[in-house]
């Protein structure tokens, strides 16, 4: 005869699925906006910005400016934010949240400087006095390219990867060679016995464990 069990079964939560859904879409977010967006930057640093003319003998030489000439800063902040994006994922508690603000301010600082950036001419103007010799001379018909502002957007990316990892980064798993997420130690797998090998007997039995016994 039968016995049904009074024990109520345990069924998943639906709010804990959900939560961990979202946990998840937050982090593969974060990691492609930050990645993309820093690669923006840096790609774009390497890009004309600005265009001109210099007077050389009567006649007009043209000159071009490209972002890493006009301003660093985005390019530093975009490696600043990658490493904190990295680093995210090493820490816990206070210290995630340290670095994911670090994560934002870089996206904002970057995108900051490239505009303002944007309308600057005195690399041109240094490079327009090189050429004809002339510490007083300026850059003519200064005119600048939409880069600036490619970098102005994805530093933005960078800043919302932070502000991802601000609002969801306590509930993003951390990096551990030796824990799994819930924080238990990994179960170490047992070494295989080979029963034809005294040695392998003998240190089964050092182990206190039984080399008879089957697996």
């Amino acid at each position: 005869m039968g016995y049904v069990s009074a024990v109520p079964v345990p069924q998943p939560r639906a709010g804990s699925a959900s939560a961990a859904t979202g946990s998840r879409r937050s982090l593969a977010a974060a990691l492609f906006l930050g990645a993309a967006g820093a690669t923006v930057v840096l790609l774009a640093a390497g890009q004309v910005w600005a265009k001109g003319t210099a007077a050389v003998g009567g006649g007009t030489l043209p000159l071009d400016a490209e972002g890493g000439d006009i301003t660093g800063v985005p390019t530093a902040l975009a490696i600043v934010g990658l490493a904190a994006l990295v680093a995210v994922f090493a820490v816990r508690s206070a210290g995630r949240l340290l670095v994911s603000a670090l994560l934002a301010l870089s996206g904002a600082g970057a995108a900051l400087a490239a505009a303002l950036a944007a309308a600057d001419s005195a690399a041109l103007d240094e490079k327009a006095a090189r050429t004809t010799g002339d510490a007083a001379a300026t850059v003519e018909a200064l005119t600048h390219t939409a880069w600036p502002y490619v970098t102005v957007a994805g530093s933005l990316l960078i800043l919302l990867a932070g502000l991802l990892a601000l609002r969801y980064g306590k509930q993003w798993p951390a990096m551990s060679g030796r824990y799994e997420r819930d924080g238990t130690p990994r179960p170490r797998k047992a070494p295989v016995v080979d029963s034809d090998r005294p040695e392998d007997l003998w240190k089964a039995l050092d182990r206190g464990e039984d080399p008879t016994r089957e697996a």
